[in-house]
């Protein structure tokens, strides 16, 4: 087995953001100083030169930045009418925020199996789960790779349904030539930290091409106003602050390159995995391409326990790991729902296991983290 030396064992990590800062130490300190300069510390012009600048890169045409990604999902739900009584399809293999965010304005989350190759919301699953209240259709872009969203347009259509991307897994992606996010009717983002695009504290965004959408959301997310004072409805305080947007907007002009980076990573997992049929290595649909949010294995036939047992033994060894997702929305006491079944995400949530994926990997790194998985695998039999 590959041995590393004792400080790069050390520097393993889930999430490498110190030494990608450090890379661009000299233009983020630029950018923060500036802002410090103008003390234009709420909506000042870096917000909006994001704004601009993200749906360039997107190829949409707004972008309206929120104070977090679970704010700009409530957002997106409330620009589209959802509320007291309504229903939300969306997928249990997720984070809560999704969920949340509905739940919130009294909407129920009506929770739908996903497909077992790319832990995406199944769409085959949907339609049997439409009634006279549901709104809207929730897919989420999960761990860097768009749903299928064809099919659910489609049926969004045929039933006068809303669709709102959860994209904050998944910037960049494409689906069939199209960057995910401005696929559906509204999709959203968050800046966390760790995202593939992320600031140095909380953001994120709610996207739309609808030109009336996006005049909602801005009103909704300043305080239900158009203009100061003149409050038009009930709405929240959520903005993206000048700080970070000039931090993304300096994050941003190297996306790109942390997608190269994070791709490159996983085709290298791939290869030194590539021959062991336990281990099934994250599926790429021919027409989208993944973005390497997490990289994500399923190992099969494995069992809470036993996994519990490997990310020990790993961590022994320096290496972080994650569970991403442990228990399936519907199975959460918030959202638990006795009646329903979903098979693929309950066996999904027993048997995956994501390990070390951010643009400062290095192949050494990545190399002694598949030899002592493998070996460690071999030892729990």
């Amino acid at each position: 087995m590959m041995s590393l030396p004792t400080e790069e064992k050390k520097s393993i990590a889930m999430v490498d953001l110190y030494t990608q800062y450090l890379k661009i130490k000299e233009e983020v300190d630029s950018a923060i100083q500036s802002v410090l300069n103008q003390t234009a510390f709420i909506k000042g012009p870096d917000v909006q030169a994001f704004e601009e600048e993200l749906t360039q890169y997107l190829g949409g045409t707004h972008a309206i930045g929120v104070a977090n990604g679970t704010d700009a999902l409530q957002i997106a739900f409330m620009a589209a009418g959802i509320g007291a009584g309504d229903e939300v399809i969306t997928t249990p293999f997720t984070f809560i925020a999704t969920a949340e965010a509905a739940a919130l304005l009294g909407a129920r989350p009506v929770f739908v199996d996903i497909d077992p190759d790319t832990f995406n919301i199944n769409p085959a699953s949907i339609e049997a789960a439409i009634t006279p209240r549901t709104r809207a259709i929730v897919p989420v872009h999960l761990f860097g790779q768009p749903a299928d969203m064809q099919p659910i347009l489609a049926l969004a259509e045929a039933y006068h349904l809303t669709v709102i991307e959860d994209n904050a897994q998944s910037i960049g992606a494409e689906y069939q030539g199209r960057k995910a996010g401005y696929i559906g009717d509204m999709g959203t983002l968050s800046f966390f930290p760790s995202k593939n695009l992320g600031c140095y504290g909380d953001g994120g965004a709610v996207l739309t091409s609808d030109n009336e959408l996006a005049q909602r959301i801005r009103m909704i997310a300043n305080h239900g106003a158009k203009r100061k004072y003149y409050h038009e409805e009930v709405g929240v305080n959520s903005r993206l602050d000048t700080l970070q947007a000039a931090i993304l907007r300096v994050k941003l002009r190297h996306l790109d390159a942390y997608i190269t980076a994070r791709q490159q990573a996983a085709a290298y997992y791939d290869e030194l995995l590539a021959d062991h049929e336990q281990i099934q290595t994250p599926f790429v649909r021919p027409d989208r391409t993944h973005v390497f949010h997490q990289y994500t294995l399923r190992i099969h036939g494995l069992t809470s326990e036993k996994r519990q047992v490997l990310q020990a033994r790993l961590k022994e060894q320096g290496i972080p790991t994650a569970v991403y997702y442990p228990v399936p929305l519907h199975q959460l006491p918030v959202f638990a729902d006795k009646q329903i079944s979903l098979p693929e995400a309950e066996r999904a949530a027993q048997e995956v296991l994501s390990l070390p994926m951010h643009t400062e990997l290095t192949t050494d790194q990545q190399t002694f983290i598949i030899d002592t998985l493998l070996k460690t695998l071999r030892e729990l039999g």
